[in-house]
Protein backbone atom coordinates (compact mmCIF):
# COMPACT_ATOMS: atom_id res chain seq x y z
CA UNK A 1 0.00 0.00 0.00
CA UNK A 2 1.43 3.38 -0.91
CA UNK A 3 1.84 6.08 1.81
CA UNK A 4 0.19 9.33 0.93
CA UNK A 5 2.06 12.41 0.20
CA UNK A 6 1.58 16.33 0.31
CA UNK A 7 1.53 18.42 -2.42
CA UNK A 8 -0.77 18.45 -5.27
CA UNK A 9 -1.38 15.13 -6.05
CA UNK A 10 0.88 14.76 -8.74
CA UNK A 11 0.81 11.42 -10.97
CA UNK A 12 3.27 9.97 -12.84
CA UNK A 13 3.29 11.27 -16.75
CA UNK A 14 2.49 8.83 -19.49
CA UNK A 15 3.23 8.45 -23.34
CA UNK A 16 -0.61 10.35 -23.55
CA UNK A 17 1.09 13.61 -22.13
CA UNK A 18 4.15 13.11 -24.46
CA UNK A 19 1.92 12.55 -27.07
CA UNK A 20 -0.75 15.12 -26.61
CA UNK A 21 2.65 17.75 -26.57
CA UNK A 22 4.02 16.77 -29.56
CA UNK A 23 1.07 16.23 -31.25
CA UNK A 24 1.75 12.87 -32.82
CA UNK A 25 0.54 8.91 -31.87
CA UNK A 26 1.47 7.15 -28.34
CA UNK A 27 2.84 4.41 -31.03
CA UNK A 28 5.25 7.06 -32.58
CA UNK A 29 6.50 8.39 -28.98
CA UNK A 30 7.04 4.76 -28.41
CA UNK A 31 9.26 3.85 -30.84
CA UNK A 32 11.14 7.10 -30.40
CA UNK A 33 11.92 6.77 -27.14
CA UNK A 34 12.79 3.09 -27.76
CA UNK A 35 15.59 4.01 -30.17
CA UNK A 36 13.26 2.87 -33.06
CA UNK A 37 14.86 3.52 -36.85
CA UNK A 38 11.33 3.79 -38.42
CA UNK A 39 10.71 7.09 -37.28
CA UNK A 40 11.97 10.48 -39.38
CA UNK A 41 14.38 12.97 -37.98
CA UNK A 42 12.26 15.79 -37.65
CA UNK A 43 9.49 13.51 -35.78
CA UNK A 44 11.98 12.29 -33.51
CA UNK A 45 13.23 15.67 -32.95
CA UNK A 46 9.92 17.03 -31.60
CA UNK A 47 8.96 13.77 -29.65
CA UNK A 48 12.25 14.33 -27.90
CA UNK A 49 12.20 17.82 -27.15
CA UNK A 50 8.74 17.03 -25.71
CA UNK A 51 9.67 14.71 -23.69
CA UNK A 52 12.25 16.80 -22.25
CA UNK A 53 9.72 19.54 -21.77
CA UNK A 54 7.61 17.77 -19.99
CA UNK A 55 9.76 15.78 -17.57
CA UNK A 56 8.79 12.58 -19.08
CA UNK A 57 11.22 9.16 -18.36
CA UNK A 58 10.57 6.00 -19.92
CA UNK A 59 9.86 3.40 -17.69
CA UNK A 60 12.14 0.40 -17.89
CA UNK A 61 10.59 -1.90 -15.82
CA UNK A 62 8.57 -4.60 -17.94
CA UNK A 63 5.64 -6.44 -18.27
CA UNK A 64 2.82 -6.70 -15.02
CA UNK A 65 5.18 -4.80 -13.04
CA UNK A 66 4.73 -1.11 -15.22
CA UNK A 67 2.44 0.57 -13.01
CA UNK A 68 4.96 -0.48 -9.97
CA UNK A 69 7.54 1.01 -7.69
CA UNK A 70 10.65 -0.87 -7.22
CA UNK A 71 12.10 -0.84 -3.48
CA UNK A 72 15.03 1.36 -4.49
CA UNK A 73 15.81 4.92 -3.48
CA UNK A 74 17.94 6.72 -5.87
CA UNK A 75 21.08 8.54 -3.94
CA UNK A 76 22.52 11.37 -6.48
CA UNK A 77 25.35 13.31 -5.11
CA UNK A 78 28.27 15.52 -6.59
CA UNK A 79 31.44 13.43 -5.72
CA UNK A 80 32.94 10.52 -3.81
CA UNK A 81 36.56 11.44 -4.07
CA UNK A 82 36.19 13.24 -0.92
CA UNK A 83 35.23 12.22 2.89
CA UNK A 84 32.08 14.31 2.58
CA UNK A 85 29.65 12.73 0.73
CA UNK A 86 30.43 8.84 2.35
CA UNK A 87 28.71 10.54 5.79
CA UNK A 88 26.11 11.15 3.96
CA UNK A 89 25.65 7.79 2.20
CA UNK A 90 26.21 5.99 5.52
CA UNK A 91 23.60 8.14 7.12
CA UNK A 92 21.14 7.29 4.13
CA UNK A 93 22.08 3.55 4.79
CA UNK A 94 21.61 3.44 8.26
CA UNK A 95 17.68 5.00 8.04
CA UNK A 96 16.59 2.67 5.28
CA UNK A 97 17.75 -0.41 7.27
CA UNK A 98 14.91 -3.27 7.99
CA UNK A 99 12.84 -0.72 6.04
CA UNK A 100 12.50 -2.55 3.10
CA UNK A 101 13.98 0.05 0.73
CA UNK A 102 17.88 -0.10 -0.69
CA UNK A 103 19.57 2.82 -1.79
CA UNK A 104 21.18 3.26 -4.94
CA UNK A 105 24.34 5.70 -5.37
CA UNK A 106 25.01 8.24 -9.02
CA UNK A 107 27.12 10.69 -8.98
CA UNK A 108 27.58 13.81 -11.14
CA UNK A 109 31.29 14.95 -10.69
CA UNK A 110 29.03 18.55 -10.24
CA UNK A 111 28.07 18.82 -13.62
CA UNK A 112 24.37 19.97 -14.55
CA UNK A 113 24.68 17.75 -17.48
CA UNK A 114 25.90 14.35 -15.88
CA UNK A 115 23.12 15.07 -12.82
CA UNK A 116 20.53 14.86 -15.68
CA UNK A 117 21.76 12.08 -17.57
CA UNK A 118 21.73 10.21 -14.08
CA UNK A 119 18.67 11.21 -12.37
CA UNK A 120 16.74 10.04 -16.55
CA UNK A 121 18.51 6.39 -15.97
CA UNK A 122 17.45 5.96 -12.29
CA UNK A 123 13.84 7.51 -12.94
CA UNK A 124 12.92 5.24 -15.79
CA UNK A 125 13.19 2.26 -13.13
CA UNK A 126 10.64 3.89 -11.36
CA UNK A 127 12.05 3.85 -7.55
CA UNK A 128 10.28 4.77 -4.99
CA UNK A 129 11.94 8.25 -3.99
CA UNK A 130 14.94 10.22 -5.05
CA UNK A 131 17.57 12.00 -2.65
CA UNK A 132 19.22 14.65 -4.60
CA UNK A 133 22.03 17.14 -3.54
CA UNK A 134 21.83 20.54 -3.83
CA UNK A 135 18.73 22.75 -4.86
CA UNK A 136 20.23 24.30 -8.34
CA UNK A 137 19.17 21.66 -11.47
CA UNK A 138 18.61 22.55 -14.76
CA UNK A 139 15.49 22.83 -16.38
CA UNK A 140 15.33 19.29 -18.02
CA UNK A 141 16.26 17.70 -14.49
CA UNK A 142 13.91 20.07 -12.21
CA UNK A 143 10.66 18.72 -14.88
CA UNK A 144 11.79 15.36 -14.51
CA UNK A 145 11.93 15.74 -10.29
CA UNK A 146 8.72 17.86 -10.68
CA UNK A 147 7.08 14.77 -12.54
CA UNK A 148 8.08 11.88 -10.81
CA UNK A 149 5.22 11.30 -8.94
CA UNK A 150 7.57 9.93 -6.01
CA UNK A 151 8.93 11.67 -2.67
CA UNK A 152 12.07 14.44 -3.59
CA UNK A 153 14.57 15.35 -1.05
CA UNK A 154 16.75 17.95 -2.19
CA UNK A 155 19.94 17.51 0.60
CA UNK A 156 22.66 20.06 2.40
CA UNK A 157 21.50 23.31 1.41
CA UNK A 158 18.35 24.90 2.46
CA UNK A 159 18.81 28.42 0.79
CA UNK A 160 16.51 27.92 -1.44
CA UNK A 161 12.87 26.55 -2.74
CA UNK A 162 12.61 22.96 -2.70
CA UNK A 163 10.53 20.75 -5.39
CA UNK A 164 9.27 18.64 -2.48
CA UNK A 165 10.92 18.38 0.66
CA UNK A 166 14.40 19.36 1.98
CA UNK A 167 16.98 18.38 4.73
CA UNK A 168 19.72 20.80 4.93
CA UNK A 169 22.13 23.86 6.68
CA UNK A 170 22.15 27.43 5.43
CA UNK A 171 25.16 28.07 3.93
CA UNK A 172 24.80 31.68 3.75
CA UNK A 173 24.52 31.48 7.70
CA UNK A 174 27.33 29.26 7.53
CA UNK A 175 29.70 31.35 6.20
CA UNK A 176 28.53 34.82 8.56
CA UNK A 177 29.05 32.25 11.13
CA UNK A 178 32.74 32.55 10.36
CA UNK A 179 32.59 35.72 9.88
CA UNK A 180 31.44 36.97 13.04
CA UNK A 181 34.35 34.07 14.26
CA UNK A 182 36.90 35.74 12.30
CA UNK A 183 35.90 39.37 13.68
CA UNK A 184 35.81 38.80 17.03
CA UNK A 185 39.02 37.16 17.00
CA UNK A 186 40.35 40.08 15.77
CA UNK A 187 41.47 39.60 12.06
CA UNK A 188 40.84 42.13 9.43
CA UNK A 189 42.84 41.19 5.89
CA UNK A 190 40.70 38.43 5.06
CA UNK A 191 41.42 35.81 2.09
CA UNK A 192 39.18 33.09 0.60
CA UNK A 193 40.34 30.00 -1.32
CA UNK A 194 37.91 27.69 -3.11
CA UNK A 195 37.83 24.42 -5.67
CA UNK A 196 34.91 24.29 -8.08
CA UNK A 197 33.65 27.76 -7.07
CA UNK A 198 31.58 27.69 -10.98
CA UNK A 199 29.38 24.89 -10.45
CA UNK A 200 29.53 24.42 -6.01
CA UNK A 201 26.80 26.23 -5.16
CA UNK A 202 26.92 25.67 -2.13
CA UNK A 203 30.29 27.06 -1.26
CA UNK A 204 29.33 30.24 -3.20
CA UNK A 205 26.91 30.55 -0.65
CA UNK A 206 29.12 30.27 1.85
CA UNK A 207 31.19 32.65 0.37
CA UNK A 208 28.23 35.06 -0.24
CA UNK A 209 27.87 34.71 3.65
CA UNK A 210 31.57 35.44 4.52
CA UNK A 211 31.51 39.05 1.99
CA UNK A 212 28.20 39.59 3.81
CA UNK A 213 29.15 39.10 7.37
CA UNK A 214 32.45 40.71 6.90
CA UNK A 215 30.79 43.79 4.88
CA UNK A 216 29.01 44.42 8.35
CA UNK A 217 32.01 45.28 10.09
CA UNK A 218 33.00 47.24 7.72
CA UNK A 219 35.72 44.62 6.45
CA UNK A 220 36.27 43.46 2.66
CA UNK A 221 37.38 40.27 1.43
CA UNK A 222 41.22 41.26 0.54
CA UNK A 223 41.86 38.64 -1.59
CA UNK A 224 40.67 35.29 -3.35
CA UNK A 225 42.44 32.07 -4.86
CA UNK A 226 40.14 29.71 -6.91
CA UNK A 227 40.83 26.66 -9.02
CA UNK A 228 38.05 24.76 -11.09
CA UNK A 229 39.57 21.14 -9.80
CA UNK A 230 38.74 18.83 -7.53
CA UNK A 231 39.64 19.23 -4.11
CA UNK A 232 43.26 17.93 -2.10
CA UNK A 233 45.64 18.92 0.27
CA UNK A 234 48.45 19.01 -2.28
CA UNK A 235 46.08 21.62 -4.03
CA UNK A 236 45.52 23.33 -1.00
CA UNK A 237 49.51 23.70 -0.43
CA UNK A 238 49.38 24.93 -4.12
CA UNK A 239 46.47 27.75 -3.39
CA UNK A 240 48.14 28.93 -0.42
CA UNK A 241 51.29 29.42 -1.58
CA UNK A 242 49.57 31.68 -4.53
CA UNK A 243 48.02 33.91 -2.37
CA UNK A 244 50.41 34.15 0.23
CA UNK A 245 53.20 35.04 -2.15
CA UNK A 246 50.59 37.96 -3.84
CA UNK A 247 49.12 39.11 -0.73
CA UNK A 248 51.74 38.65 1.94
CA UNK A 249 49.64 41.06 4.33
CA UNK A 250 46.74 38.64 4.77
CA UNK A 251 46.28 37.26 8.25
CA UNK A 252 42.76 34.90 7.87
CA UNK A 253 42.87 32.18 5.16
CA UNK A 254 38.97 30.62 4.75
CA UNK A 255 38.90 27.95 2.72
CA UNK A 256 35.78 26.32 0.52
CA UNK A 257 36.54 22.99 3.00
CA UNK A 258 39.10 21.24 5.17
CA UNK A 259 40.68 19.11 2.59
CA UNK A 260 42.65 22.42 1.17
CA UNK A 261 42.33 23.58 4.41
CA UNK A 262 44.31 21.14 5.64
CA UNK A 263 46.48 21.38 2.93
CA UNK A 264 46.73 25.08 3.49
CA UNK A 265 47.81 24.04 7.58
CA UNK A 266 50.67 21.86 6.74
CA UNK A 267 51.90 24.15 3.98
CA UNK A 268 52.22 27.18 7.00
CA UNK A 269 53.56 24.80 9.18
CA UNK A 270 56.15 23.94 7.13
CA UNK A 271 57.02 27.55 6.39
CA UNK A 272 57.01 28.36 10.09
CA UNK A 273 53.71 30.89 10.09
CA UNK A 274 52.77 32.15 13.38
CA UNK A 275 49.51 30.07 13.51
CA UNK A 276 47.21 31.53 15.45
CA UNK A 277 48.79 34.35 16.21
CA UNK A 278 49.87 36.07 12.78
CA UNK A 279 47.82 33.88 10.57
CA UNK A 280 44.35 32.32 11.34
CA UNK A 281 42.85 29.52 8.84
CA UNK A 282 39.43 27.35 8.69
CA UNK A 283 38.04 24.97 6.40
CA UNK A 284 34.16 23.62 6.11
CA UNK A 285 32.63 20.04 6.40
CA UNK A 286 34.04 18.98 10.18
CA UNK A 287 35.88 16.10 8.30
CA UNK A 288 37.37 12.97 10.82
CA UNK A 289 40.43 13.60 9.23
CA UNK A 290 41.33 16.54 10.70
CA UNK A 291 42.01 14.75 13.99
CA UNK A 292 45.25 13.78 12.69
CA UNK A 293 47.00 17.18 11.46
CA UNK A 294 49.74 18.93 14.04
CA UNK A 295 47.02 21.22 14.68
CA UNK A 296 43.74 21.47 14.89
CA UNK A 297 41.70 23.38 11.68
CA UNK A 298 39.00 25.47 12.75
CA UNK A 299 35.88 24.23 10.57
CA UNK A 300 32.26 23.70 10.52
CA UNK A 301 30.86 20.99 11.15
CA UNK A 302 27.89 20.57 8.32
CA UNK A 303 26.12 17.91 9.78
CA UNK A 304 26.84 15.17 7.17
CA UNK A 305 25.36 12.06 8.34
CA UNK A 306 22.28 13.61 10.09
CA UNK A 307 20.78 15.25 6.43
CA UNK A 308 21.52 11.55 5.03
CA UNK A 309 19.62 9.73 7.87
CA UNK A 310 16.96 12.22 8.64
CA UNK A 311 16.51 12.12 4.42
CA UNK A 312 15.99 8.47 3.99
CA UNK A 313 13.86 8.95 7.08
CA UNK A 314 11.38 10.88 5.15
CA UNK A 315 11.43 8.27 1.83
CA UNK A 316 10.82 5.69 4.53
CA UNK A 317 8.08 7.53 6.03
CA UNK A 318 9.47 7.24 9.63
CA UNK A 319 9.36 9.30 12.23
CA UNK A 320 6.12 11.60 10.92
CA UNK A 321 3.51 11.12 13.16
CA UNK A 322 0.72 12.20 10.23
CA UNK A 323 2.12 9.37 7.85
CA UNK A 324 2.44 11.85 4.96
CA UNK A 325 5.51 11.58 2.80
CA UNK A 326 6.65 14.83 1.22
CA UNK A 327 6.68 18.23 1.93
CA UNK A 328 8.80 18.59 5.11
CA UNK A 329 11.64 21.37 5.63
CA UNK A 330 14.49 20.33 7.75
CA UNK A 331 16.74 23.10 8.19
CA UNK A 332 19.88 21.81 10.91
CA UNK A 333 22.45 23.94 12.61
CA UNK A 334 26.11 24.22 11.57
CA UNK A 335 28.36 24.43 14.84
CA UNK A 336 31.53 26.04 14.55
CA UNK A 337 34.23 24.25 15.83
CA UNK A 338 37.28 26.63 16.49
CA UNK A 339 40.03 24.24 16.96
CA UNK A 340 43.42 25.78 17.39
CA UNK A 341 44.03 27.56 14.08
CA UNK A 342 41.64 30.60 15.18
CA UNK A 343 42.94 33.13 18.19
CA UNK A 344 40.88 32.50 21.45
Amino acid sequence: MALPRSGDNRRPLTLRDVSEACGVSEMTVSRVLRNREDVSPATREKVIAAARSLGYVPNKIAGGLASQQVNLVAVIVPSLSNMVFPDVLSGVSKALEDSGLQPVFGVTNYSPEKEEEVLYEMLSWRPSGVIIAGLEHTEAARAMLENAGIPIVEIMDSDGEPIDSVVGISHRSAGRQMAEAIVAAGYRKIGFLGTKMADDHRARKRFEGLTEGLAEHGIEIADTEFYSGGSALKKGRELTEAILTRSPDLDFLYYSNDMIGAGGLLYCLDKGYDIPGKLGLAGFNGTDFLDGLPMQLATIDACRHEIGEKAASIIAGKGFEDGVIGGHRIELTPRLEAGDTIRR
